[in-house]
């Protein structure tokens, strides 16, 4: 049985940069940074704002992500959106995870079918 705090710790790893696409996807449609907690929530990518909006921030800053202020109501809001810089990161970094996810299938059919030569 696996720890529970080794899984979470492993979890929290796994998650980081998902949450990085995850959020390069969602603002190719601009949006605020409350909405998107919403919609990663309900897609089931639970995060903090104490972690997505520092992250918005540094995404905007590296020109990943454009962003404005709203001011047509009482308390202005920023409006985000992903820029031309990260469609092209994103699409890098969906290829990536592409490939990783297929060589883990690749590794984990093997392990039902060992290959020929043994591991060093």
């Amino acid at each position: 049985m696996i720890d529970d705090e080794v899984l979470a710790g492993h979890q929290q790893e796994l998650r980081r940069g998902t949450v990085v696409m995850a959020a390069l996807a969602t603002l190719e449609t601009p949006g605020y940074g409350y909405g998107l907690l919403a919609v990663l929530e309900e897609s089931g990518l639970s995060v903090d704002a104490n972690t997505l909006y520092p992250l918005l921030r540094r995404l905007e800053k590296q020109g990943l992500l454009d962003a404005e202020w709203d001011t047509t109501e009482s308390r202005p809001r920023k409006m985000y959106k992903t820029s031309d810089a990260g469609r092209s990161l994103l699409g890098a970094l969906e290829a990536e995870w592409n490939h990783l996810a297929k060589s883990l299938n690749a590794l984990r059919s093997e392990k039902s079918n060992p290959p020929l030569k043994e591991l060093p």
